[in-house]
């Protein structure tokens, strides 16, 4: 099934993209006639759709994914092995951050249910959920680079320019993690086995730690998937508003230059890291889970 998917989303990718008016060589400057000729036969663009579709994919077998039709010199494996890195180190960041404030945070808010800790994280939690990353991470560089001049943004200097794009990132999963993790633990909390526990003489530490979150951290596991094949090749609007050369910031440069090879070589690799992380998704909830059986 996920080779399955992957062939869907290349073809539906291919063809649609091959709808739309014009192509990688289409300027507002117009090309002369004689030149853009050959520069689609180097390409082979000027081959029938359906001979470009069986090379593309004979490539893709071979894990070739081209040569960038705008970037001179360069293949999209050597982009996306420049690019993947620098998502890969603020998604990551980003991911442990989400997790570390999530879960807790929804521990605490399911214990102390309808008391001032649990209306205090569910509001912010509703408020990390609700608006939009754009918003945030608008605020975080007015006030931490313009205002306070904490940190530079605009220019990738590594681990100190990561960290405002990592936490931006890490907000919306933060407080969804925390809104699963409360509701689920308060379903658990509810079951027979859990006061069978109680009334064994189990702790309170045991009984929730042992007991009930295995059971209430299941939807967070489905949720993972993919939240991180998402978070880990890059935000889109996150790298552009901070400057982070990552997958992200590149995927949109391809789209708007029409760039067929790397935008289809993103689309791919995106697609596969979804495919593999929902399946790892799937194989944690079975280890998790003994209703759940592996065939």
């Amino acid at each position: 099934m996920s080779l399955l998917t992957l062939f869907v989303v290349i073809t539906l990718t291919f063809f649609m993209m091959h709808m739309i008016p014009g192509g990688p060589f289409t300027e507002e400057k117009a090309i002369p006639s004689f030149v853009l000729e050959k520069m689609n036969a180097r390409y082979g663009l000027n081959d029938p759709i359906h001979i470009q579709y069986g090379r593309y994919l004979l490539n893709v077998l071979r894990l070739d994914l081209g040569p960038s039709y705008r970037y001179e010199g360069m293949t999209v494996n050597e982009l996306i092995g420049s690019r993947f890195p620098v998502s890969f180190a603020v998604g990551g960041a980003a991911l442990l951050l989400a997790l570390v404030i999530g879960i807790p945070v929804g521990i605490i808010s399911a214990l102390r249910r309808g008391e001032w800790p649990d209306r205090l994280a569910m509001f912010l939690a509703t408020l990390g959920v609700t608006v939009p990353g754009f918003v945030i991470a608008t605020l975080m560089v007015y006030v931490f680079s313009w205002r306070l001049g904490l940190v530079t943004v605009g220019f990738w200097e590594g681990a100190s320019t990561a960290v405002l794009p990592a936490v931006t990132l890490a907000l919306y999963p933060a407080a969804f993690i925390s809104r699963l993790v409360r509701s689920g633990l308060l379903e658990v909390l509810g079951q027979d086995y859990i006061r069978t526990a109680y009334a064994k003489g189990l702790g309170e530490g045991r009984v929730l730690y042992v007991h009930a979150l295995k059971n209430a951290v299941l939807p967070v596991i489905t949720y993972l998937g993919p939240l991180t094949a998402g978070i880990l090749t890059g935000s889109f609007v996150i790298e552009q508003v901070f400057g982070v050369p990552g997958l992200g910031t590149f995927f949109v440069t391809s789209i708007n230059n029409r760039d067929y090879t790397t935008i289809m070589g993103l689309t791919i690799f995106y697609s596969a890291l979804l495919v593999f992380f929902n399946l790892v998704a799937d194989v944690c909830l079975a280890i998790v889970d003994p209703r759940i059986k592996l065939r």
